[in-house]
């Protein structure tokens, strides 16, 4: 498959692409801090340097792009396949997945909920997100309820 951009197009493309305060990072702290929730951004602390920080209930919420994470891999495996400079592509992205699970797991090893969602649920469901993260709250809250009982 070949690329239906001319290469000074994907240059200015893949410039834009950003790290940090990406549009569905502001799309999801908005509705958190409008539900009155208070975060902390891109937080260096924990590993991974999570997108949104609940420091409060040890929540840490990743808001994951479905190209660079590898949201239906194998669907888009194959399309990478076929594509301009697919052995970096292909791994690239097989890095970023592995890199996502050991971080979760290194965030759950030092006691934290991890949270992550993908780019179009976030836009297209932001409440639905935003519940998720309320539960997770609610949890927080009740295994600290059981503790103080005990």
């Amino acid at each position: 498959m070949a690329d239906n951009l001319t290469p000074e197009q994907r240059k200015k493309n893949m410039r834009k692409i950003r790290s940090k305060d990406t549009k569905i990072e502001i799309v999801l702290r908005k509705a958190l801090w409008a539900k009155g929730y208070r975060y902390r951004k891109n937080y260096t602390a924990l590993p991974g340097k999570p997108d949104i920080v609940l420091t409060k209930y040890n929540i840490a919420i990743f808001c994951d792009s479905e190209f660079f994470h590898g949201k239906d891999w194998e669907n888009q495996k194959e399309r990478l396949e076929n594509s301009y400079n697919s052995s970096y592509w292909l791994d690239k992205i097989t890095r970023n997945m592995e890199r996502d699970k050991e971080v979760e797991k290194q965030l759950r090893s030092l006691g934290w909920t991890v949270l992550r969602f993908w780019g179009k649920d976030i836009i297209k469901n932001t409440q639905e997100c935003v519940d998720a993260v309320e539960e997770c709250i609610f949890d927080s809250k009740f295994q600290d309820n059981v503790k103080i009982n005990d």
